[in-house]
Order: C-alpha cells, then sequence, then structure tokens
C-alpha cells in the first residue's frame, strides 16, 4: 500500500478552498432540486450543512483526506475481508425510509424518522482525533449532535443506567451477516454518564456532507475516547436498561474486549500493542495519548477505576 506523507502531496491534489466553496453552494442547490424532485427527505438535510458551526473540543490537527476515511473502514456487516470492502459493497443498503426506536427504562418511549431526529439539535461540525484498537488512527471532519439531546427526549427513568445501540441488518445488502464470527444483530452500550458526555454525538455527515453508507448511515455513535472500540453505525435501536448491555464484541471474545473500552496505552489488547498508533497517511508511528487526548474531558467519569482490570 503506497503511503504519502504530507511533504509529497502536490498542489494539484490538494482541493483549493474556492472548489470546495462552490461545492458547498452545490451541495444546497442540490437540496433545492431534491425538493422539487420529491426525493427522499434526508436529502434535504444537506441544505443546512453549508452554514455549520464548528462545535466544542474539535482539534486543531488537520482533518485526513476524505478519500482515507471513506474508503479505509471497519463494517463487519459487509465482510472481514478488508478497510476497502465496506466502501466496495456498503451502496447496496437503503437508508431511506430509516426509523430509530428508543425503549427501555424511559418515560417517553418512541420510534423516531431520521428526518426528525435531525430536527432535534443544530447540526455541527466535530472534528476528532479518532483510534482504532487495532493501532491506525485518523482526524475525522464529523457532522452531528450530542447524543444528550436525543436522550432527553425520552426522559430516562432514575433506574436507567447503561444504554445499549443496535444496528441494521439487511441480509441481501450484508454479506458479513452470514459469516460466523458474530451474533447479529450488532450491539454496542455505553454507561448512561459515558453517553451524556458533550464529547459523545450520534453522527449524520463527514466532510460537510451527508454520511456515506460504508461510515454508518445515516446515524452513528461516535464517542472519541473509545473510538474504534464503541463505534454502533447504522443504529435502529437505542434501549436503556439497568444493567450493563452484552456487546457484541465481548460476547464474541471476551478476554480481549471488556465493556469499557478506554483508549488506554499502558493497556495492550492481547493482538495489538496500544502504546503507538499510526496516523493514515504518515509513515511513521506516534505515542497514543491516554483516553486518546480526551483525558482532561473524561478521566473524571473513572476515578477510583482499575483500568487495567475494567478495560
Amino acid at each position: 500500500m503506497l503511503i504519502k506523507r504530507p511533504d509529497d502531496i502536490l498542489p494539484s491534489e490538494i482541493t483549493p478552498r474556492e472548489l470546495f466553496e462552490r461545492r458547498r453552494e452545490f451541495i444546497k442547490a442540490a437540496g433545492a432540486f431534491a425538493l422539487a424532485a420529491g426525493l427522499p427527505p434526508l436529502a434535504l438535510a444537506r441544505e443546512a450543512f453549508p452554514s455549520l458551526q464548528k462545535g466544542a473540543h474539535s482539534t486543531l490537527e488537520p482533518p485526513n483526506s476524505l478519500r482515507d476515511i471513506t474508503t479505509y473502514n471497519n463494517f463487519v456487516e459487509f465482510g472481514f475481508g478488508g478497510k476497502s470492502q465496506p466502501a466496495e459493497r456498503a451502496g447496496a443498503m437503503r437508508t431511506h425510509p430509516w426509523t430509530v426506536s428508543i425503549e427501555g427504562l424511559v418515560h417517553k418511549p418512541r420510534t423516531l424518522a431520521i428526518e426528525d431526529i435531525l430536527k432535534i439539535a443544530p447540526l455541527e461540525e466535530r472534528i476528532y482525533r479518532l483510534r482504532c484498537v487495532e493501532g491506525w488512527s485518523m482526524v475525522i471532519p464529523w457532522v452531528g449532535f450530542p447524543l444528550a439531546a436525543l436522550i432527553k427526549q425520552v426522559e430516562p427513568l432514575g433506574s436507567a443506567k447503561y444504554v445499549e445501540f443496535i444496528t441494521q441488518t439487511e441480509p441481501a445488502a450484508m454479506p458479513g451477516l452470514r459469516l460466523p464470527y458474530i451474533d447479529f444483530p450488532y450491539t454496542e452500550g455505553l454507561r448512561l454518564d459515558e453517553a451524556l458526555h458533550p464529547l459523545t454525538i450520534m453522527a449524520v455527515g463527514l466532510y460537510g456532507d451527508v454520511l456515506p453508507n460504508q461510515n454508518g448511515a445515516p446515524l452513528r455513535l461516535v464517542v472519541p475516547w473509545k473510538y474504534g472500540f464503541k463505534s454502533g453505525k447504522s443504529i435502529v435501536k437505542i434501549r436503556f436498561t439497568d444493567k450493563p448491555p452484552r456487546t457484541s464484541w465481548n460476547i464474541a471474545q471476551p478476554d480481549e474486549y471488556g465493556f469499557y473500552a478506554n483508549v488506554n496505552p499502558e493497556v495492550s489488547h492481547p493482538r495489538w500493542s496500544q502504546e503507538k498508533e499510526r496516523r493514515i497517511g504518515e509513515f511513521f508511528k506516534r505515542k497514543t495519548l491516554p483516553f486518546n487526548g480526551y483525558a482532561d474531558l473524561v478521566a473524571p467519569l473513572y476515578a477510583g477505576m482499575d483500568l487495567r482490570k475494567n478495560y
């Protein structure tokens, strides 16, 4: 695989700012066309994207390219055969109509269409450092909103301590569902205080446009201090519970994947060290930061816990 360092990139390969701005104008025009043509309402969401505000806690590091972000992915429903498989296969997944059921220990259970979810809170651009369990990392400019805003809609009961996320299963479009490694649907879970943390978002887009299928369209979970461990994509159900939900990787490989799954450079995964990471597009590895660089914001969540035992 050819890996380009920043000083290897030719000026001709970098999109000029004026072209990028014109692309945003095109997106806005496309939304008007979608309305006239009667296209799915999700396409109309693009109209809001050109006026995005940068969300709090965005990193100042330069994002990876759109090509990197959309062609180097983990999405097991589309296969385990390589990082390019999701981009090659995910186009067959239907993302409209799309609804998300929110249930369990809440006062106001409901089922919301993706169009209604997009109206819950203003969309922001959140540029996050993200490190995968396998040792590679990226910087991604997500478009999304705080998960806390969605949780507020259903008013969790006092007994609710955890949140479970359940993802789409579409056998005709997802060949990975036929593989024996994981019991589908794919499930992920957070403690309620982790879900309510302002860094935790529901992403609906990236790079100022709607989310591509291979990146978890139309709605995915992004927890930047747990990325690669906690990344539920194409979510169709959210359930509030009083006990830790059993998550897919913890069920499949309990000796390798615990519930908490924080990025901790001092605790190695049985097959990969967390001490260093390789940013996609760079040649040399860099040191991994505790909690992926967000320790000052999230370490208090785990005060008094043994993060070697609670991995």
